[in-house]
């Protein structure tokens, strides 16, 4: 049986989503949990996005196989967990920094990574006073930016592109993506980054955001954006800004029945 896990963290505490042996990290104490719950050895968790160290979640989505007899479809004299139930007995076992929204069965063919269609980030900076309660979700800055020239340079990145330049490089694994929004928002307590693709590749959105501020700042032109996507080797002048300034805000996926033919496509290395 396959089940969808969807849950939120707050990424202070933890070295990132990927399990790493004596680091404390989000997939370490999902799977930790999921053992407890359904009394299993060891259970295996996939997610929609590896997030850094430091990133939080609101829509992060994962997903495990586990035997069909470790839960019950009703109340069973051995206590067998509902599917339905262990979004309940979960929380009960995790610290309050991660908190799972919900557990369901899983629909046919569906896979968190490869069936998405697209991750949506938000990256919050604050280049005014920052309200201390936010401080871990937003990062201060101590000059103005400008907005409208962010956007600006913004506009030249959409699309598909190699990304290598701003991205940390992966033997073997591409850097090709497609870009489908990055905008940038002021309200009140300050700016907000909105930034879609149907995948990120390491430190991608943070060293996004490091080349829009030092456009923001007025230190670089709007096109500068554009000439270091053309560089295609990663570009050292581009800062890769705090982690804690991003969340996983949301990921989308098809309809039922077009997660299967999704996974297919998604798993085709691309190539421009």
């Amino acid at each position: 049986m396959r089940i969808r896990i969807d849950l939120a963290y707050d990424g202070a505490g933890f070295h990132g989503w990927a399990r790493q042996p004596g680091l404390r990290t989000v997939q370490g104490e999902l799977e930790a949990a999921l053992a407890t719950v359904l009394r299993l050895d060891a259970v295996a968790t996939t997610c929609a996005g590896r997030t850094d160290a430091g990133v939080h979640a609101r829509g992060q989505a994962a997903h495990a196989d586990i035997p069909d007899d470790c839960v019950a479809d009703s109340d069973s004299p051995d206590r067998r967990p509902r599917v339905e139930g262990l979004t309940r007995r979960l929380n009960g076992v995790l610290q309050h920094d991660v908190r799972v929204q919900g557990v369901r069965v899983a629909p046919a063919g569906f896979d968190a990574r490869f069936s998405a269609l697209w991750r949506r980030y938000v990256y919050r900076i604050c280049d005014g006073p920052v309200d201390p309660l936010t401080r871990g979700y937003v990062v201060s800055w101590p000059r103005l930016l400008d907005e409208s020239a962010m956007n600006a340079a913004a506009l030249d990145l959409l699309g598909e592109h190699d990304f290598a330049a701003f991205c940390k490089p992966r033997e073997g694994a591409t850097t090709v993506r497609t870009l489908l929004d990055l905008s940038v928002r002021r309200s009140v307590s300050g700016l907000s980054a909105t930034v879609r693709a149907d995948a990120f590749c390491h430190s991608m959105v943070r060293a996004l955001m490091g080349c829009l501020v030092a456009v923001g700042e007025g230190r670089r032109p709007p096109e500068w954006a554009a000439q270091v996507l053309i560089g295609g080797t990663r570009d050292p002048a581009v800062a890769v800004m705090p982690a804690h300034g991003l969340t996983l805000e949301e990921v989308g996926y098809p309809a039922d029945g077009e997660l299967a033919a999704q996974a297919q496509r998604a798993r085709v290395v691309r190539t421009l």
